[in-house]
């Protein structure tokens, strides 16, 4: 993919240490051991590095020629990041005055009572729909946020994520062909099978992540 504020990404990933080593393997989300992650709370954490994050997230977009309604970040690691993107490009459209562009925002746990669609957001997306994830493994949580959305009346027109892990889900798909199964577009900014290998791991730790590449990886990596 040929976008031009790649390299620029990279360094920011690289900078801010999003991706890097344990000392000893962790078990993520999806239950899998892992010596490497990949972490944008710290990037979350602070104004000055979320703006340049979001900058960094409307030129993609400008890059896939996308021109959303809304931005809506995946509750609730990406919140932040949907409300503070779709503010700012908000801000850049011809159109923006009152009443044009919502503010959307999901809710991390779903409230058992009231309006249907009170349950699942605080502030609903309409028309047409980015969805923004920080990272996925097996995009489970991004799939909850495409079926909450199923139930409005909204156009979903990319799924975003910062950065991607490169695995094989246990079903033995990747999340590219579980989301156009969603019949939804996946787009990664980056992907762990690029960074990695700048980070320049020692031996022992290039064998252990090349061992979870044989094992879960969409492919192996080259260290």
């Amino acid at each position: 993919m040929d976008w031009e504020d790649k390299s620029k990404f990279l360094e920011f990933i690289i900078e801010n240490e999003v991706v890097g080593f344990f000392n000893e393997p962790i078990k993520l989300k999806s239950g899998r051991l892992s010596s490497w992650y990949v972490n944008w709370r710290t990037i979350a954490q602070d104004v000055f590095l979320m703006d340049y994050l979001t900058d960094f997230v409307i030129s993609f977009v400008k890059f896939l020629n996308l021109t959303p309604d809304c931005f809506y970040g995946v509750p609730e690691g990406a919140t932040k990041l949907g409300i503070i993107t779709q503010l700012k490009w908000a801000k850049e459209q011809s159109n923006f005055s009152k009443g044009t562009f919502l503010l959307p925002m999901g809710r991390g746990k779903f409230k058992e009572h009231g309006d249907l669609k009170d349950r699942f957001f605080l502030g609903e997306p309409k028309g047409k729909v980015i969805i923004l994830e920080d990272t996925t493994t097996t995009a489970g949580s991004l799939i909850n946020t495409i079926k909450s959305l199923e139930k409005l009346d909204v156009e979903i027109i990319a799924s975003i994520v910062m950065t991607e892990r490169n695995e094989i889900r246990d079903d033995g798909k990747k999340v590219e062909e579980i989301l156009l199964e969603e019949n939804v577009k996946f787009f990664a900014m980056s992907n762990a099978l690029e960074i990695i290998p700048l980070l320049k791991p020692n031996k022992l730790q290039s064998d252990t992540i090349k061992d979870y590449f044989k094992k879960y990886g969409t492919s192996q990596i080259d260290l």
